[in-house]
């Protein structure tokens, strides 16, 4: 056999056995998925383009192209509406093209707010901050560093984040959350497994547990 061929058919190997194993792991996670949505009592399914239309509004939704949404849970839990799904979206084209995808929390909230985004601050926006170009700034110097707060309703951001909202953002230093309209969103930093899911379907409860209920009488 011609030593061309033989690393050629290796190669036609490869491929096939990574492909295949893409389908073993993908076909593992679906089933995981539905079965999560049966433990927690929501509605499953497979995939939808209609999510990046509908929740455009949100910063983290509204990125790149291809978006879509995959093994989508929908339903009530713990009294509140609530929507958990992965999510895709690409960025560049050709051989730059980069493929995006994460777990995405959506809680509905009993009225609408304006925008307001908190999430984990960079280097860059330290510096920002230094110029007086960056974002709102607290009391707590820890927060302010630490986390990335922007809403042109400064009022309703200062309501948010007081002092027990920070704490807790302080110990879960990587969580990143939005308002807008009547929705609050929390998107992790990858997909997680059905076991995370569980774990995690407790954060958005928290944070709105954690507003004021001054907000929602007005």
């Amino acid at each position: 056999m011609e030593p061309g061929f033989f690393l050629f058919a290796l190669f036609v190997c490869a491929i096939i056995a990574v492909g295949v194993l893409a389908f073993l792991a993908d076909r593992r996670r679906t089933e995981g998925m539905r079965a999560l949505a049966s433990q927690l009592g929501l509605r499953y399914h497979a995939r939808s383009r209609g999510i990046p239309r509908q929740f455009q509004f949100l910063n983290r939704i509204n990125q790149g192209h291809s978006r879509y949404a995959r093994n989508i849970l929908d339903g009530v839990h713990r009294g509140r509406q609530v929507l958990i799904f992965d999510y895709h979206y690409t960025t560049g084209s050709g051989k730059n093209t980069q493929h995006h995808q994460f777990s995405f929390f959506l809680l509905r909230l009993e009225r609408p707010f304006p925008e307001v985004t908190v999430r984990p601050e960079i280097f860059l926006e330290r510096l920002g901050d230094m110029l007086g170009l960056g974002d709102i700034d607290f009391e707590s110097i820890e927060f302010s560093n630490a986390f990335h707060v922007q809403s042109r309703d400064r009022r309703l951001a200062y309501d948010i984040c007081h002092p027990r909202m920070m704490e807790f953002l302080l110990a879960h230093r990587k969580l990143a959350f939005e308002i807008e309209n009547d929705w609050l969103a929390v998107a992790m930093e990858k997909c997680l497994s059905p076991e995370e899911i569980l774990v995690r379907i407790t954060l958005p409860h928290e944070i709105r547990d954690l507003f004021p209920e001054h907000l929602f009488h007005q």
